[in-house]
């Protein structure tokens, strides 16, 4: 006798989506989430964040964003709709249970938590999304650079580095907004391998995420990567006006770090304090290398989000996993909808 349908892994936005749409089909399932509190991932990202997407493109299923519409929310206001969304549903999340190991044996699932028994399921999503394994690349010097070296999971706040020479590592959403915020008090370049593109937050008066949905952009099966390729950095228009004022600079990447000196192409070399690297995550899902679901470089083997690897196995919340919004919170539940009616717990 298994303890439930589905044992879903992640208690942020991918796995509070997994659980609704588990609760309307009928199913038993439980979320384990490895921090104490509701709010994912969100409760660890830099203070200022703002979604790039406005309310009404921001829920999760049943239960829409508060608030104006076409408002774009803060990154309190999305821990508190998480929560509300938490206390609203009809299935247990478990929170301070990090899952430690997947193994398959007879047809069902044993998920190995820190605390407790293993939960045994039919099926399992993980949903545990990227954010707990940032991504830092291996860049000429970094290993002995003497100055601080941030990944942007790490940044909160602009005011410790007021006075510095700042060199922000990234070409997408969340490095240009870092970049732009640290410029307010600091001397910051924003250093990338090739030049920054930019997608208009609004065409027509229109945001950008209503014209991805109304052309079927969004959901067209070659759309996701192509769609990441073109245009990442969404802006309404301040931060194409920060760099041309140049706060921040935008330059080619060093060439290497000596010490605490960055060396520039086509720029003096210089004293550095600080490098934040806005270089993005990689699937956080070391807890299935038991089952065998992964490549050796720890990616999912999946199609859509269903592993093609371990019957019963599903993904909610990989980046470009069925289409751009994949991993984000208007995305979510139309994914959670496609791998649970696959799974067939």
């Amino acid at each position: 006798m298994t303890d439930t349908d589905v044992a879903i892994i992640g208690g942020g936005q991918a796995g509070l989506a997994a659980a609704h749409v588990a609760t309307a089909r009928g199913l038993r399932a439980v979320v384990l989430d490895a921090a104490d509190q509701p709010g994912g991932s969100w409760q660890h990202y830099y203070d200022s964040l703002t979604l790039f997407s406005p309310a009404r493109h921001s829920a999760l299923p049943g239960l829409p964003f508060p608030g104006d519409p076409d408002h774009y929310p803060a990154r309190d206001e999305v821990i508190a709709y998480l929560g509300a969304y938490t206390a609203r549903l009809d299935t247990p999340v478990e929170f301070g249970r990090r899952v430690t190991s997947v193994t398959t044996a007879g047809g069902h699932f044993a998920v190995g938590t820190d605390r407790g028994p293993a939960v045994t399921a039919r099926a399992v999503v993980a949903a545990t999304g990227e954010f707990g394994r940032p991504y830092r690349p291996a860049l000429p010097g970094l290993d002995t650079f003497t100055g601080t070296v941030l990944h942007s999971s790490e940044y909160r706040r602009p005011e410790p580095f007021t006075g510095h020479r700042v060199v922000v590592v990234g070409a997408g959403n969340s490095a240009v907004q870092i970049a732009a915020e640290l410029a307010t008090v600091a001397r910051v370049t924003i250093a990338t391998r090739a030049p920054l593109r930019w997608q208009s937050q609004r065409i027509l008066g229109r945001d950008f995420h209503w014209w991805l949905a109304t052309t079927g952009l969004d959901t067209a099966g070659w759309a996701p990567g192509l769609i990441g390729r073109l245009i990442p950095v969404i802006d309404d228009g301040r931060y194409r006006a920060a760099i041309r004022a140049g706060r921040p600079d935008r330059r080619p990447l060093f060439t290497r770090l000596d010490q605490d000196v960055a060396h520039w192409p086509g720029h003096p070399a210089e004293h550095i304090d600080t490098v934040i690297l806005a270089t993005g995550y990689r699937p956080d899902l070391g807890y299935l290398r038991p089952a065998a679901a992964l490549t050796a470089g720890g990616r999912p083997l999946h199609r859509g989000g269903v592993s093609t690897v371990v019957p019963g196995l599903g993904y909610v919340g990989l980046e470009k996993q069925r289409s751009f919004a994949s991993a984000t919170l208007r995305g979510v539940g139309r994914d959670a909808a496609y791998v649970l009616d696959r799974l067939h717990p």
